[in-house]
């Protein structure tokens, strides 16, 4: 994806913004929002809500609406809108859609999960400006520099783990990131990292969590003699492999399929789970609610 297709998007999208909203549940909340994008010359032009108990439940809401001007009104709106927030003690997020979110992609030695993001960001299909992709080995190199997006090895180990964290740190202030993608990244982040970037590492584990958490899924599927295997996308967190789940999907596999049999078809759902993570999370479809998500 060139720069140029960027900035089309910018340009088509500059009235476009998107309203995420999580506060108590109790009536008069979509009025009082609707009636606020009304005044202020909006439109809606999509609207999905979700409570998870009308009585005493907590309720989200995801909005998108063309609003003239959009790109000089923002801080107006923002700044109107808390009384709003204030009032039904709202956690709440103003964006408009012509903020295109940067990434940085994490990766190992496997490449499935790294082709599959480039693939679809040079489709066009993934809105978003790769700006960096970080690995502790040097296999990714060649793919990433053919498409002129900046590589950076970093080795990293236990017995490294605090200078590497603190290089990769660094570059994630450097290029500006919003999201960070663990495409197959075989490292463990510590929580210093993880809390510099809360619910925005996104983590493709190769199981059906919460089946098999851990090192080498694929191995224990095969020794438990499983008929289903899958892969799931989800937030990173302190505790390994048990973030909030933003996607996941299964195959079906029987006696005949060996290890590597289960390793070939997993990736194939890896790949596919990880890009919807991402998309979505782009899109701020994803809300998080406790150890759970909301995905508009």
């Amino acid at each position: 994806m060139t720069q140029e297709f960027i900035n089309k998007f910018k340009a088509e999208q500059r009235n476009r913004g998107r309203l995420l909203i999580n506060c108590p549940d109790q009536p008069g909340i979509i009025a009082a929002v609707s009636k606020f994008l009304f005044d202020h010359g909006a439109n809606i032009m999509e609207s999905s809500q979700y409570t998870t108990n009308p009585e005493g439940g907590n309720f989200f809401i995801r909005i998108e609406f063309e609003c003239p001007e959009l790109e000089f009104k923002k801080d107006e709106l923002k700044a109107h809108f808390e009384e709003i927030a204030e009032t039904f003690r709202m956690e709440w997020k103003l964006a408009p859609v012509s903020e295109v979110k940067r990434t940085a992609i994490f990766v190992s030695k496997e490449l499935h999960c790294l082709h599959e993001l480039l693939w679809e960001w040079q489709s066009g299909d993934l809105m978003t400006d790769i700006a960096v992709v970080i690995s502790n080995h040097e296999e990714a190199r060649p793919i990433v520099e053919a498409l002129d997006i900046p590589f950076h090895y970093i080795p990293a180990s236990k017995e490294n783990r605090a200078e590497a964290e603190a290089e990769q740190l660094r570059l994630m202030e450097e290029y500006r990131i919003d999201v960070i993608v663990l495409a197959r990244y075989m490292q463990i982040l510590t929580s210093d990292f993880v809390a510099a970037h809360p619910y925005k590492i996104i983590n493709i584990h190769h199981s059906f969590l919460p089946a098999f958490i851990g090192a080498r899924p694929y191995d224990r599927a095969y020794q438990r003699g499983v008929k289903l295997i899958g892969a799931t996308s989800h937030y990173v967190t302190d505790d390994l492999d048990e973030g909030p789940i933003i996607e996941q999907d299964i195959m079906r596999v029987d006696h005949r399929d060996q290890v590597e049999d289960l390793k070939k078809i997993g990736r194939s759902i890896e790949r596919s789970v990880l890009a919807r993570a991402l998309k979505w999370h782009l899109e701020d479809r994803v809300l998080v609610h406790g150890n759970k998500t909301i995905v508009f």
